[in-house]
């Protein structure tokens, strides 16, 4: 048996499951660290309490703080998921050294899910008043500045923890 922590990093866009994916894994006892969470807690919601061009500007300080937090839940021996989009190799591969070097093994857990299905889950969230907005145009726009992940270790959302959104 490995006593190595286990670090589940998501790979997806917006609306693709990923946080239900993160819940599934909390409820088995599993730390969930959420970047929207904490930006929200921080500036509020996208699209209604900041513009969707200030984002990235207020985003990094957020993942710099996860990324501390990752590190010392890991060392201290705890599973994490991080339910955080993930959307470059650069990133994926920074996240899997952290996880790596702190003395944990890593999970790339990959959510393909087509345009459409995304945008009809985005309608829904978008809805939610504790949610920030993801226009179509903003999931365009990650979309093109992501690179879906290939032969990097990933894999699909176990069957049994796959989310039906």
């Amino acid at each position: 048996m490995d006593p190595a922590p286990t670090v589940y990093l998501l790979a997806g866009l917006p609306g693709s499951g990923k946080t239900t994916y993160a819940n599934t894994l909390r409820r088995r006892g599993v730390v969930r660290l959420s970047v929207d969470e904490q930006v929200i807690a921080a500036h509020g919601r996208l699209g209604k309490d900041y513009p969707e061009t200030e984002h990235l500007a207020l985003l990094r300080p957020i993942t710099d703080a996860v990324r501390r937090q990752l590190a010392t839940l890991v060392q201290n021996g705890q599973s994490v998921v991080l339910d955080h989009g993930l959307g470059t190799k650069a990133e994926r591969d920074a996240y899997k050294d952290l996880v790596t070097r702190h003395g944990g093994r890593w999970r790339l857990i990959h959510f393909p899910v087509a345009r459409a299905e995304l945008l009809r889950r985005l309608a829904v969230r978008n809805d939610d008043a504790e949610s920030g907005l993801i226009s179509p145009e903003v999931l365009d726009w990650i979309a093109e500045h992501s690179e879906e992940p290939v032969g990097e270790g990933e894999e699909l959302p176990d069957s049994d923890l796959r989310p039906d959104c």
